[in-house]
């Protein structure tokens, strides 16, 4: 049975690949608005051989382009958005800012006047766990204070407050704000995953390169951490958990007309070691590695609260360290 039309901005990105899939598992029609910065269209056509094309509409445009916004709504009768579009790199934010603020703020702002024009006031909001800054409890609730602590995180946070501000001040508004963790893995198909530029900024891309011998070595920064082996812990979700928890969080939507703000991770925390070893053992390929010393910034341990999400969405996990790995893996092997 067919539900809802969403529009997904950002579409044919990582997430938002994976999430599209999610969405038509469910039953939903997908209208995807991408600007293919980040993407490319082949990841249109793998969606379409995954779940058939009848569930897919592909539009390329930009979020911040008031105009093509006013055309999609007119074209399509959607019962939300999921909003996925934005610039995402820490570092390239604090080289580019004002892009940054064109694009992930501005984009945003103009994504709600085309809303409201065409009285639609159900929003998915891609958010971050960067919104928590530099933090001393673990794991994090949704009640810990925010801040910025670079430019990326500033658009998120800034993202968030307008979404609170608008919803504060007209309650024909529904904001679903998603605050994410560590996605990593890919679809068990793997005919969609993740595809960084250049060398990656994250632990499994890199751990990536180095398996096909793209890299040399996996750089470890520091091995001295108070955790049981040393090294960082992070909360790492699976990108289909991910994934179905905006499925969830436009179910609750729908279901309260309310709503919510959450952490989406699994409140489990894996070392950097750990996910060496996990790697190694579903790839068969030993992965080199030096200790380098700790990276200004970087903190022990980052872990979600993951409980109001159980809570109000009914979300939890199902994947596990290994199936992040091993879905990365065949991935990386198919991509190769």
């Amino acid at each position: 049975m067919t539900r809802h039309t969403i529009l997904l901005t950002g579409g044919l990105g990582y997430i938002g690949s994976h999430t599209a899939v999610a969405l038509v598992d469910a039953g939903y029609q997908v209208v995807i608005l991408d600007n293919l910065s980040n993407s490319e269209r082949s990841v249109f056509d793998a969606l379409g051989t995954l779940v058939g094309h009848n569930h897919l509409t592909f539009i390329e445009g930009d979020v911040t382009d008031a105009a093509t916004l006013e055309r999609v709504f007119s074209d399509h009768a959607f019962f939300g958005v999921v909003h996925f579009a934005a610039l995402k790199s820490v570092a390239e934010s604090e080289a580019q800012p004002l892009a940054y603020l064109e694009t992930n703020i501005g984009g945003l702002l103009t994504l709600l006047r085309a809303m409201e024009q065409a009285e639609v006031f159900n929003l998915v909001f891609s958010s971050s766990a960067t919104v928590y800054g530099d933090q001393e409890i673990f794991p994090i609730p949704e009640t810990a204070e925010r801040s910025a602590v670079n430019t990326y995180g500033f658009t998120k946070l800034s993202s968030e407050q307008m979404l609170e501000r608008v919803g504060s001040n007209d309650d024909r508004w529904s904001f679903g704000v998603l605050r994410y963790f560590n996605p990593i893995g890919a679809h068990e198909s793997a005919a969609i995953g993740e595809r960084p530029n250049g060398i990656p900024a994250n632990l499994l891309p890199y751990i990536d390169r180095v398996a096909t011998g793209s890299l040399p070595e996996l750089v470890v920064y520091g091995d001295d951490y108070p955790t049981p082996d040393g090294t960082g812990v992070r909360d790492y979700i699976h990108v289909m958990d991910l994934a179905e928890g905006h499925v969830r969080s436009l179910d609750a939507i729908e279901a309260t007309g309310q709503g919510h703000t959450v952490n989406i991770g699994t409140g489990q925390g894996y070392s950097v070691l750990e996910v060496i070893r996990a790697y190694e053992a579903v790839s068969g390929i030993k992965i080199p590695y030096r200790v380098a010393p700790r990276r200004a910034g970087d903190v022990a341990v980052y872990l979600a609260d993951a409980t109001l999400a159980r809570e109000v969405l009914g979300f939890e996990t199902k994947r596990d360290l290994f199936d992040m790995c091993r879905s990365n893996w065949a991935w990386i092997q198919k991509d190769a």
